[in-house]
């Protein structure tokens, strides 16, 4: 699996979420996950969690870490196993950074530190891929919701950013050679 971090900044509008961007835009092909940070903006007409707007709730952070993944020849249930397998290599990592000095929840895809939202993350099926998206707020300033970022924790962001990818990658590749090592009976 191939992995990049991405040096500029780039809006997050949920138009990146969309099949092939990441061979498009960065000359990745096949399975890859990227990171990159932002501001992140994504209006109703641009999502793809119908709850979300149902409940006319937009997504909005002034500056925010967003890791999109694209997987081939997997379905929608694995691609949110993926997904619930990427948040809980985030939040090992934050409480690894942290020494647990906050108290950081998961709740099915979503972080929170104290309370306060810390993520937004969807995954989806494309007509050839699926597609991951997850956010860390860095400064949530603007957030419609009461939201937390990593701006107050001295993380540093490109490492941290690289840690998160390579584990994911490393844990990804494991699984495929896991399942080529059993006997069929």
């Amino acid at each position: 699996m191939k992995t990049k971090l991405i040096e500029e900044n780039i809006k997050y509008t949920g138009v990146e979420l969309s099949p092939h961007w990441i061979y498009k835009k960065f000359h990745l092909q096949g399975d890859a996950i990227v990171a990159f940070c932002g501001e992140c903006e994504v209006h109703l007409t641009e999502m793809v969690d119908i709850e979300d707007v149902i409940n006319n709730e937009p997504i909005y952070s002034k500056f925010m870490l967003n890791f999109i993944v694209e997987h081939f020849n997997i379905g929608l249930i694995e691609g949110v196993t993926r997904q619930r397998l990427l948040i809980c290599i985030i939040k090992e990592a934050l409480e690894a950074e942290l020494k647990n000095a906050h108290e950081i929840i998961r709740s099915g895809d979503d972080l929170y530190i104290n309370g306060k939202k810390l993520s937004v993350s969807i995954a989806t099926k494309s007509l050839t891929s699926i597609l991951i998206h997850i956010g860390i707020n860095i400064d949530p300033s603007g957030a419609p919701i009461d939201a937390v970022g990593l701006d107050f924790l001295n993380i540093n962001i490109n490492d941290f950013a690289q840690k998160i990818m390579l584990k994911y990658s490393q844990e990804i590749d494991d699984i495929i050679l896991a399942s080529t090592k059993v006997i069929g009976r």
